[in-house]
């Protein structure tokens, strides 16, 4: 059978590229980067606010759409900044509805120096899914999956005409391969 998945591949995760093919393109994105800094060092201490709540608000609302569930931005935006400190005076008031990613977002980019671990990562878990169910299915919370109910798959289109977009790795191999990703988050911040 040939590879369909990158972790299927025989050389998996050991990745190989051409640097002298990104130099250029890495170059120029850091430079963006660094005008975008300079830019937001220039502004005032209330509009760096401001900026960093839109874009906080709109990763939320729109991570959240990517998974079939639409928030009001409104709400979002109102949670972020009374988590952040920020007066909320004249926005809606949070229902709670987005309050388990919008934690996860503000731990993710707030504490993205501290160790990515299982027990993070399953707190992020669990804040999204505190009934433990994916729309009407249970769902493992808080733990790896498990393939009791079959392979984890991306799937589209109608019932006997179904689509396989992505298959995951086997359950089995979900903690070797976590470690081995945590190891790599750790290395790329410096930790």
């Amino acid at each position: 059978m040939s590879a369909l998945y990158l972790h299927q591949l025989p050389d998996w995760p050991q990745f190989r590229w051409r640097q002298d093919e990104l130099a250029d393109s890495l170059a120029e994105v850091r430079y963006r980067q660094g005008r975008l800094l300079g830019r937001m060092g220039s502004l005032g201490f209330a509009l760096r606010q401001a900026a960093m709540l839109d874009t906080l608000t709109a990763d939320v609302v729109k991570s959240s759409e990517i998974e079939g569930e639409i928030l009001d931005a409104g709400e979002v935006r109102a949670s972020i900044a009374w988590r952040l400190g920020m007066d909320v005076g004249g926005m809606p008031s949070a229902d709670g509805n987005g309050e388990g990613i919008v934690g996860l977002t503000l731990d993710a980019t707030r504490n993205y120096a501290q160790p990515l671990t299982d027990e993070r990562l399953f707190e992020w878990h669990a804040a999204l899914f505190p009934a433990g169910r994916s729309g009407r299915a249970p769902i493992t919370v808080g733990g790896w999956r498990d393939d009791v109910y079959g392979k984890m798959q991306v799937v589209s289109g109608p019932i006997g005409k179904e689509r396989v977009h992505y298959e995951a790795p086997d359950a089995s191999r979900l903690a070797g391969e976590m470690r081995a990703f945590f190891g790599l988050v750790q290395c790329a911040i410096g930790n």
